[in-house]
C-alpha cells in the first residue's frame, strides 16, 4: 500500500518539531525560514500522503496504533476525506507564514510561527484521529493556540472581548464533546466488562447497543455546531471577525473546518438512527440560518463582519448537504467544505492585506483599490466567485451535486431556499468587492492619502490563492474520486434506511 506506513505520524511530528524549535529563535528573518521551511516540508509530505494513497481501498490506510494511558490511545487512519484536509491544512498553513513575512511588525514574530505550526500540528492529529478523545484532545490544543494568537497579534484595541467571548463558546464546544465522550466510553465498558474505549471501530461496532444515542448524538452534533459555526451557535464569529487577528488565525480557524470534519468522521457513523430520526430538525435550523446571516451580511459596514456572515450562511449549505444523507451530497459536501474553506480563507487573507494598506476595513472608507493592488483585487473576486459556485471554480461541481441530492431527498423548496440563500450572501461578496476594489470611497479618511502599490510577496500569495483555486476547478474530478469511497461508506446505513417513515 505505502513505501513509508509511518508517513502520517511524520506529518503530525514535524510542525511540533518545528514549533518547539522557534521557541528558541529570536532573529526574525531566521525564524521566518524556518518556519517557511517547515510548512513546505509539511506540504510536500501531504502531496507525498496523496500520491500514495489508493481511492479505491475500502479500508484505512497508513493505520497506526500507539497508547498513551490505558483509555486514551493516538490511533490514527487515513481515508480520501483525511488526506483531502490535510493537503488543505498544509497548504492554509504554508500561506499564513507568507502572511506573516508581510507583517513584520508583529512583535516576537518567531513565537508567532511556533504557535501556527503548533496549531497545524493539532489540526492535522484531529483529522488524522480514529480515537474520539484523541480528536477531543487535538481539538483543545487548537483552541488553545487560537487563543493565543487574538491575545498577543490581534490589531483591534478590543481584542479581549472577542478573546473573552471565543473562549467561552469554544469551552462550552469541548465541554460537550468530552460530555458526549464519556458516555461513549462508559456505554463501551458496560458491553465489554468494563473496559473503556474511545475508538473509532469499536464504538461503531457499539451503536445498536446504545441507549442513549439521541442524548449523545446532541451532545457532539452541538458540540461541533459552535465550532462550524451553525446559526444558532454562531454568536462568536462576528465578534471575534472583527477584533480579532485579521486574517492568519480566522485562516487556521475557518479555512480548514474540523466541525464538518467531526461530524463526517463521529456524529453520522455512530449514530445513524438518531441522525435519521432528528436529520429534519437540523435542516430547519441550516435553512434559517442560511438567510439569517445572509441578510445581516447585507447590512454590514465591516469587511470583516460581513465576512463572518458570509461564513455562517454557507455553513448552512454544508448542514443541508451532509444531512441530506446520500453518497452523492457527502461527497459534494466535503469537496465543498474544501473549496469553501480555500476561498474564505483567500478572501481574509486578501482582507488582511488590505488593512495592511489602508489600517481600516469599513467599507465607506475604502475604495478604488485595484490600482494599487491589482492582483489582490482578482484573489478576491475569484474567491468570492468559488463560494458562488461559479463554473470553473472548484465550488460548481460540488454545489452541483449537493442541490442534486437535496432535491431529491427534501424536494424543491428545501433546494431553491438553499440555492437563494447561496446567491444573496455571494451578491454580498461582489458587491463588496465593488465597493473596495472598483468604486471610490464615500467617506474617505483624511488627509486622502494613495496605499502603496503591492510588494511583490503580496502579489505571490495572492497568485498562488488564484492559480490553485482556478486549478481545481477545471480539474475537480481527481478530488470528488478522492473521497467518492468514503462518501459511499458513509451513506450505507442510510440508503438502507430510505423507506423508512
Amino acid at each position: 500500500m505505502t513505501s513509508n506506513p509511518f508517513l502520517l505520524g511524520w506529518m503530525q511530528l514535524l510542525p511540533v518539531i518545528g514549533a518547539l524549535g522557534l521557541l528558541f529563535i529570536r532573529n526574525q528573518r531566521v525564524g521566518w525560514w524556518i518556519a517557511l521551511g517547515c510548512t513546505v516540508g509539511e506540504l510536500l509530505l501531504a502531496w507525498q500522503l496523496l500520491n500514495l494513497f489508493d481511492p479505491e481501498a475500502i479500508t484505512w490506510q497508513w493505520h497506526t496504533r500507539l497508547p498513551v494511558t490505558r483509555a486514551l490511545v493516538q490511533l490514527s487512519g487515513a481515508d480520501g476525506m483525511t488526506v483531502l484536509f490535510v493537503l488543505l491544512t498544509s497548504l492554509l498553513a504554508l500561506l499564513v507564514v507568507l502572511y506573516g513575512g508581510l507583517v513584520r511588525r508583529y512583535d516576537q514574530l518567531p513565537r508567532f510561527f511556533s504557535v501556527v505550526l503548533a496549531c497545524e500540528a493539532a489540526l492535522i492529529g484531529q483529522f488524522a484521529a480514529l480515537d474520539l478523545l484523541w480528536f477531543i484532545l487535538m481539538a483543545a490544543i487548537q483552541t488553545v493556540c487560537i487563543s493565543h494568537l487574538f491575545a498577543n497579534w490581534s490589531l483591534s484595541s478590543d481584542e479581549r472581548t472577542a478573546m473573552v467571548r471565543y473562549n467561552q463558546f469554544m469551552g462550552t464546544s469541548l465541554l460537550l464533546l468530552l460530555a458526549a465522550a464519556l458516555m461513549l466510553g462508559w456505554n463501551h465498558a458496560l458491553l465489554h466488562d468494563g473496559r473503556w474505549s474511545f475508538e473509532w471501530p469499536l464504538l461503531v461496532e457499539d451503536y445498536r447497543s446504545n441507549y442513549l444515542q439521541t442524548v449523545i448524538f446532541y451532545l457532539l452534533f452541538y458540540g461541533l455546531a459552535i465550532r462550524l459555526p451553525l446559526f444558532p451557535l454562531h454568536g462568536w464569529l462576528p465578534q471575534v471577525m472583527e477584533h480579532g487577528t485579521v486574517a492568519s488565525a480566522m485562516v487556521l480557524l475557518l479555512g480548514v473546518k474540523t466541525g464538518i470534519y467531526g461530524i463526517v468522521r463521529f456524529v453520522l457513523p455512530l449514530f445513524p438512527d438518531a441522525v435519521w430520526q432528528w436529520h429534519n430538525h437540523v435542516i430547519v435550523f441550516a435553512v434559517v440560518g442560511i438567510f439569517y446571516s445572509a441578510l445581516l451580511a447585507l447590512v454590514q459596514t465591516n469587511l470583516r463582519k460581513l465576512l463572518a456572515y458570509a461564513v455562517i450562511s454557507h455553513t448552512g449549505i454544508l448542514v443541508i448537504g451532509l444531512f441530506s444523507l446520500h453518497p452523492h451530497a457527502f461527497q459534494g459536501s466535503l469537496m465543498l467544505t474544501a473549496s469553501f474553506g480555500l476561498a474564505i480563507s483567500t478572501l481574509m487573507l486578501t482582507a488582511g492585506m488590505i488593512h495592511l494598506r489602508t489600517r481600516g476595513l469599513a467599507l465607506e472608507q475604502l475604495g478604488g483599490l485595484i490600482v494599487p493592488l491589482p492582483v489582490v483585487g482578482v484573489a478576491f473576486l475569484v474567491a468570492s466567485l468559488s463560494v458562488m459556485g461559479m463554473p470553473g471554480t472548484p465550488g460548481f461541481d460540488a454545489v452541483h451535486l449537493l442541490l442534486e441530492a437535496a432535491i431529491d431527498r427534501f424536494g424543491a423548496l428545501v433546494t431553491l431556499l438553499a440555492a437563494i440563500g447561496n446567491l444573496t450572501a455571494s451578491a454580498c461578496l461582489l458587491w463588496a468587492f465593488q465597493r473596495a476594489f472598483l468604486a471610490a470611497p464615500l467617506k474617505p479618511v483624511q488627509p486622502v492619502s494613495s496605499p502603496a502599490r503591492s510588494t511583490w510577496l503580496e502579489q505571490g500569495l495572492a497568485g498562488v490563492l488564484i492559480v490553485v483555486q482556478l486549478v481545481l476547478g477545471f480539474h475537480a474530478d481527481p478530488w470528488l474520486d478522492l473521497v467518492k469511497q468514503t462518501s459511499i461508506r458513509l451513506a450505507a446505513p442510510y440508503m438502507e434506511s430510505r423507506d423508512q417513515p
